[in-house]
This record gives C-alpha cells, structure tokens and sequence, in this order.
C-alpha cells in the first residue's frame, strides 16, 4: 500500500517552509508522497484576503517542480466547502482504496484538534503526525524557519524583500498577486 501524507493548507502563498516540511515528512516518517492539498475554504479562517482558488493551485504546483515525492493537489475543489479533513479523507479512502492516508497537521491545531468536525473518527482511522509550530511541540523534527504566508503577504504589501521565503520560481508571481 503506499503511504499518503496529507498536508491542508491554504498555501496563501506556499513558502519554502512548507516545502521542507513536506522533505522531512517524505524522509522521517517512510511516505512514499505528500500531498499538499490546497483548501479552498478552511473552515476556521477567513476567506478576506485569500487569493483565488487555481491561482494559489498553480503556484504551488510551480513552486514544487522538481521536487520529488512532493505534489500540490486540486481534490477539494470538487467537495463541498467548506473543506473539512474528515469528508476529505473519506473521498480519498474511497477513491484511493489502495492507499493508506495519514493527516499532517500542526501543533498549533493539534492543541485545538477536538474542535475539528469528526476528530475522533479521524484518530480512528488515520495516523497523525504532528509537527512543531510556535511554542507548541511535536512529534518529528524539521528546521524550524520562520516564514509565514501572512508575513510575505505583509512584505509584499510594504516592498520588503521576499526571495529567501519562497522559491526563486514564485517570487515574481507572489510579488505581483499579493501586492
């Protein structure tokens, strides 16, 4: 069976932070890929200043060419919004019977993980690895770099300098779309 690791997120835009994450997940916890999976509407945020579904899409999938074993992925789109994990996961078990999925989430909502819509139907049928964010702690170990969406959103805005948050071959289509 091959080991899936499910990472949500908005990628509002996706930065190199989320990227070596992905790498120490692939290396530290035997999957054979991870799957970052653009939400188009996560349930505990707010959609203010998040920018258009297929456009964080492809800069996602452009920001991880030639990253091996790592893939953006669109499968929220067609679910119903908002995105919650638990549908999520049911598709895919159910499109995907071959394949094991495991979650991949911080600790940030690893210490709010009761408040999510079916958590312990979640526990229940998938591994969760939890990964350290901000003061919370986590069960694998990855360089910690900080680096948040909502930082370079902020740099862009203020013309600061964004080349060493996101890869080289976004930093001019993140400039332009958050700006």
């Amino acid at each position: 069976m091959k080991k899936i690791a499910i990472f949500g997120g908005s990628f509002n835009p996706i930065h190199v932070g989320h990227i070596a994450l992905a790498q120490a997940v692939l290396e530290q916890c035997g999957m054979d890929e991870v799957w970052l999976m653009v939400s188009p509407q996560n349930p505990l945020k707010l959609e203010a200043d998040l920018l258009d579904d297929k456009l964080r899409l492809a800069l996602a999938q452009k920001a991880l060419e030639g990253v091996e074993g790592v893939r953006a992925c669109d499968y929220e789109f067609r679910l119903p919004k908002p995105s919650y994990t638990w549908n999520t996961l049911q598709h895919l078990v159910q499109d995907y019977p071959s394949y094991t999925f495991v979650l991949l989430i911080g600790g940030d909502n690893w210490a709010r993980f009761t408040r999510w819509r079916h958590w312990k139907d979640i526990l229940w049928h998938h591994d969760v690895v939890v990964y350290p964010r901000d003061s919370y702690p986590g069960t694998i170990q990855v360089p910690l770099l900080p680096v948040s969406s909502t930082d370079i959103r902020r740099k862009v805005k203020n013309g600061e300098d964004i080349s060493c948050l996101v890869p080289s071959s976004i930093v001019s289509d993140v400039e332009c779309y958050y700006r």
